[in-house]
């Protein structure tokens, strides 16, 4: 799967290490940055991630600041992306199947890595449900502006 990445200088060290991992998985990682731990601003990057999934470059987005919390809501902004900040594997298989999130937000500093990558392994391998829920989402798409 194709997956596009970014971190802010929070999230920098677990994206790193994210990136490593799933690429090991057999995943084509698109690293948007940043490149050191320098203090940046995180809608930039989530931008640049949430871009990279609507326009088709990538198949789903991985987040990574602090908390997770600022680059879901800056990523929610860009018509089309569905993102949820998730703190277990549980929630990341719900969002998947009941929401077909196609963006997934992660804490680097409240989550230990190992969790993270629990978190994305049930992201990735979980289909959306589609039935009862895909009118829900079609109601979400409704809601865009623009």
């Amino acid at each position: 799967m194709k997956i596009s990445i970014a971190s802010d200088h929070a999230g920098f060290e677990q994206k790193q290490q994210l990136v490593d991992y799933l690429a090991s998985q057999g995943h084509d990682v698109v690293d948007r940055g940043p490149d050191t731990d320098d203090r940046v601003d995180y809608p930039d990057y989530a931008a640049l991630v949430a871009h990279d999934v609507v326009g088709g470059l990538a198949e789903r987005g991985v987040l990574v600041c602090g908390t997770g919390i600022g680059m879901a809501v800056a990523a929610n902004k860009v018509a089309g992306v569905r993102a949820a900040n998730i703190v277990s594997p549980e929630f990341a298989a719900l969002c998947r199947e009941h929401n077909d999130a196609n963006v997934i937000t992660l804490s680097g500093r409240f989550v230990e890595p190992g969790v993270n990558q629990a978190i994305l392994d049930a992201f990735l391998s979980t289909a959306f449900g589609g039935g009862r829920h895909a009118g829900r989402v079609e109601k979400i798409a409704a809601l865009e502006i623009g």
